[in-house]
């Protein structure tokens, strides 16, 4: 089977590539301005991993491409980064990126279409756990969860009228090697950790007992792959995380595991926007997939901090 991968030299795309090569794929990644060669996947580019330049927002370039290589299934990662547009342009980008990967997937006779959507669909809601049948509000507090619920209900509403299938799937919060921003509190403090500085805590210092649901990219490349490879799913929607609410003291807890030195201190308690229960369900993926978490948060740092160690930047 062949797999496109939008948005497939990103931090989630290049590990998602190595699990589905790992299972015996071929990938078609793409790429619009970032190119990059990560030691763990770089001998199979060319091999089993074709790499092709894509803007998502001009669909009829997706619908060359999976003609072209006979695609099976499409995977939709690529997105704009958060704040990085204007206002029309984000709207351009990610809407003309959705229409253009679903009347790809119609034209080119693809399986499946797997849509990257995000725990962030969940923010509006007061508490957790939280879990695929749950009624979202309209009301939206960013624009990840404002565009991730409106591309569920369009692509679906799409799947409909053309018996395309669509899946959703509903990402917690990733970190690992080649995580390139630093928004997320893990990776800030396996960076500040193997440095040994304080980490960047600019917009303010978390609260030890604050909690998220947090998911290494190598757990997160399994899920992935194994809604590709199944043959028959029994939903459209499925959550892919830890499954856990990590504290925020416990990943600091985790890094000084690997770096007990570091310079790493919160504020104690709990922040006003602490939720119960913040963390994702995942009991259909777990009975349906077979989806497991590999990596604890101790595991995980660990395996961040030695890949930082060998001279990788991100």
């Amino acid at each position: 089977m062949t797999v496109l991968i939008t948005g497939g030299m990103g931090f989630i795309g290049l590990h998602t590539t190595r699990a589905l090569v790992d299972a015996g794929e071929d990938v078609v990644i793409t790429y619009y301005q970032t190119w990059r060669e990560p030691s763990f996947i770089k001998d199979e580019f060319g091999k089993s991993v074709t790499v092709e330049k894509a803007d998502v927002s001009q669909p009829e370039i997706i619908e060359k491409l999976a003609k072209k290589h006979k695609v099976e299934h499409i995977v939709h990662l690529a997105v704009p980064g958060v704040a990085a547009l204007s206002a029309y342009e984000d709207y351009r980008v990610n809407m003309n990126g959705l229409i253009g990967v679903l009347e790809a997937s119609r034209n080119a006779g693809v399986k499946r279409l797997s849509l990257a959507s995000s725990i962030a669909t969940y923010h509006s809601l007061p508490k957790g756990p939280y879990k695929e049948t749950d009624h979202l509000p309209v009301q939206s507090a960013n624009p990840t969860e404002t565009f991730k619920k409106a591309w569920e209900i369009l692509a679906f509403h799409y799947a409909d009228r053309t018996d395309l299938e669509v899946i959703a799937m509903r990402i917690g919060g990733i970190w690992g090697p080649l995580y390139h921003s630093m928004m997320n509190l893990p990776s800030r403090l396996a960076h500040a950790a193997y440095k040994n500085i304080e980490p960047d805590f600019s917009r303010g210092v978390p609260f030890a007992e604050d909690t998220g649901d947090v998911c290494y990219v190598k757990d997160c490349a399994e899920g992935i792959k194994l809604i590709v490879l199944k043959d028959k799913l029994e939903h459209k929607i499925y959550n892919i995380s830890s499954g856990i609410a990590v504290t925020n003291q416990q990943l600091v807890d985790a890094a000084l595991s690997v770096m007990p030195n570091a310079k790493l201190s919160l504020q104690p308690g709990k922040s006003p926007a602490y939720k119960n229960n913040n963390y994702l369900d995942m009991s259909r993926a777990e009975s349906e997939l077979g989806f497991v978490n590999k990596f604890g948060p101790k595991e995980a740092m660990a395996d961040y901090i030695d890949w930082l160690r060998e001279g990788n930047e991100q």
